[in-house]
């Protein structure tokens, strides 16, 4: 196999140009053995593998620089620099990431994670490089569906005054996790749709060469700058921003791309190469079903098929099944996504209610202003995003919808720890971000019911509130426990005396676990309470659970800094109150990838850790 001799940085540069084509079937068939073991992106990798290639081969690395755009197509990059016989380990603890990561590897020039960053990033590195008097080379991979966010075009604005060379790769795949949508997208498929640019140049020019006075003409028209261009690529959006623009050119052939890339090295300014790709390409299922592939589970590599067949509802189903009802009884209740109907659930609301649905592309910020602006036309919008997407629009959130205390309900998926993604999604921030915030109401369901139940309240609140929600299967245990919501008050499940385990959102299935352990094997007393509420905080209730308890134990899947545990400790410390408090958290630092269980026990949430952290503090107390 060629790939056998793929094991070093450049090593591509030693393969023969009529083996390339193999090399990429080569690399595309390990891509998909691999993730079809381990999970991870798959449609993206398989779409940028001879992009990847030809930048390898263009570029001079490590001395060059390439920034991936989000970095979830980065997986060939990865291969052709040294990381193939690590991909057992790709995504799991310990193992290589399935971003870039400079740690890892010197070819890896930044980390990323989230989108639309790549050109600024790269632009950053071109100044560097200027200013140090140096000459390497700096290309910017940014997919079609980042530019649907904002901060890409702030980029091209500083870019395009550049007077030194900085390549940027546009991989246009018409996706981003689902099909693009909005100006850009049209714009590009208009591009792509145009034979303009190939045919009908050459039919102009070859015309006017055969009349006579026609060869002056065409090279009179190739003088000036806007001229030639402006007749044969619609709108030529990027030309008139002062940015070269080159292509479109086949993502999939790769001589093309090596001498276009080529060409664009050449020019003193800023150069933006179209490359024309599709995402999942030559593997059927991923081609058929890009948005299933992204981010793929592990699946049967023969049908495509999840490994692991699903037989509970997530929290995600149970956000798609709860927004339909709460779509059909309220005709003022709206959904917003950035770029993700499926991931977040609402695809079918989308289809039942399409005109007061909204897929506003990837632009976070843009979503939480959208939204703001719809609440005070007197509707009820529910923004689904991520929770580490969610803390993109922070301004947004506390100068658009709180100050004016509109009512806008945030939906916050994979919140807590989500695993293999790593630093760059784990979604541990949100309780501490949003519970800083004056007029924002920050609640988390202890199980399916609950979350149900907090939707409807939500959505009937009138006023700037969030439910956050971790990925995975919802919890349906504790479906006797179904007190009905009222703001700002816990829920007592177990009441005992002693300890009392103060459990906030997924942690109240870890509390149960931790009170029968502490019942069965060490005698004590435990108290379980759900806390319901982050903001604002219960204090009837830790004042009530002080009376009652010598030591009262939070629980939460957030950073310490900020968080549900730091605020109890503040009431009993403020009330002057006769009780110990053990915060129980996550620590205030970044949480890596790998298997979720794997990591709670690292940071110190699983059951046993919270277990010795209490024996600990009863041994001492």
């Amino acid at each position: 196999m060629i790939l056998d001799s793929i094991n070093k940085t450049n090593d591509i540069k030693n393969v023969g140009d009529g083996d390339l084509d193999e090399l990429a079937q080569e690399i595309r068939d390990f891509l998909i053995e691999k993730i079809s073991v381990n999970g991870g992106h798959l449609g993206s990798n398989l779409g940028a593998v001879e992009l990847t290639m030809a930048l390898h081969l263009a570029a001079d690395l490590p001395r060059d620089r390439i920034v991936w755009d989000v970095g979830h197509q980065s997986y060939t990059h990865k291969i052709l620099t040294g990381r193939k016989d690590e991909f057992d380990t790709l995504r799991k603890f310990g193992g290589i990431s399935g971003f870039p990561k400079r740690r890892e590897s010197n070819c890896d020039a930044f980390d990323t994670g989230h989108s639309s960053t790549s050109i600024s990033a790269g632009l950053g590195l071109v100044k560097a490089r200027d200013l140090a008097g140096d000459d390497y080379g700096v290309y910017a991979v940014i997919g079609d569906g980042a530019l649907t966010g904002g901060m890409a075009y702030e980029a091209f604005n500083n870019a395009a005054d550049l007077k030194t060379n900085y390549v940027i790769v546009l991989n246009d795949n018409n996706m981003s996790i689902a099909e693009n949508v909005g100006g850009m997208s049209s714009y590009l498929q208009d591009i792509r749709t145009a034979d303009a640019y190939r045919n009908f140049k050459m039919g102009l020019e070859d015309a006017l060469n055969k009349i006579p006075g026609g060869v002056a003409v065409v090279d009179k028209l190739k003088k000036y700058k806007s001229s030639f261009k402006q007749l044969v690529v619609p709108g030529m959006f990027f030309e008139d921003m002062g940015i070269t623009y080159l292509g479109p050119v086949d993502g999939h052939d790769i001589k093309a791309m090596v001498k276009v890339f080529g060409e664009a090295r050449r020019y003193p300014k800023c150069v933006i190469v179209h490359v024309l790709t599709q995402k999942g390409k030559g593997y059927a299922p991923a081609e058929r079903h890009p948005a299933r592939f992204h981010g793929a589970e592990p699946f049967d590599i023969e049908t495509g098929l999840p490994a692991v067949n699903r037989t509970k509802a997530n929290y995600t189903d149970v956000f798609s099944t709860v927004m339909l009802k709460l779509g059909e009884r309220n005709p003022k209740v709206c959904a917003i996504t950035a770029a993700m109907p499926d991931g977040t659930g609402l695809k079918r609301f989308s289809r039942r209610f399409p005109e007061r649905f909204f897929d506003v592309g990837i632009a976070e910020e843009h979503a939480v202003t959208f939204a703001a602006g719809l609440a005070a036309g007197g509707f009820i919008p529910v923004v689904a995003i991520y929770s580490s997407f969610l803390q993109r629009a922070y301004d947004q959130i506390i100068h658009d919808v709180c100050i004016q205390n509109l009512p806008v309900v945030f939906a916050i998926d994979r919140a807590g720890i989500v695993g293999a993604d790593g630093e760059t999604h784990q979604g541990i921030f949100d309780l501490s971000y949003l519970s800083s915030i004056p007029n924002m109401t920050v609640m988390a369901p202890k199980n399916k019911w609950e979350f149900s139940d907090m939707l409807k309240f939500a959505v009937a609140f009138g006023a700037p509130i969030a439910v956050r929600y971790p990925r995975g299967l919802a919890y349906d245990g504790l479906e006797e426990f179904r007190k009905p919501v009222i703001y700002g008050q816990s829920e007592i499940i177990y009441e005992e005396s002693e300890i009392v385990l103060y459990a906030v959102g997924s942690m109240v299935k870890t509390a149960e676990e931790v009170r029968n352990v502490l019942k069965t094997e060490y005698g004590k007393h435990v108290s379980l309470v759900n806390a319901r509420f982050v903001k604002p905080i219960d204090r009837e209730m830790v004042s009530y659970l002080a009376k009652q308890h010598r030591l009262i134990v939070t629980m939460e899947e957030n950073v310490a800094s900020g968080g549900f545990g730091e605020k109890v400790r503040q009431c009993a410390d403020e009330g002057k109150l006769p009780v110990d408090v053990l915060v129980c958290t996550l620590p205030d630092d970044y949480v890596e990838h790998g298997n979720v269980s794997i990591l709670a026990h690292e940071v110190g949430i699983d059951c046993g850790s919270i277990v010795e952290k209490i024996m600990n503090h009863e041994k001492e107390a």
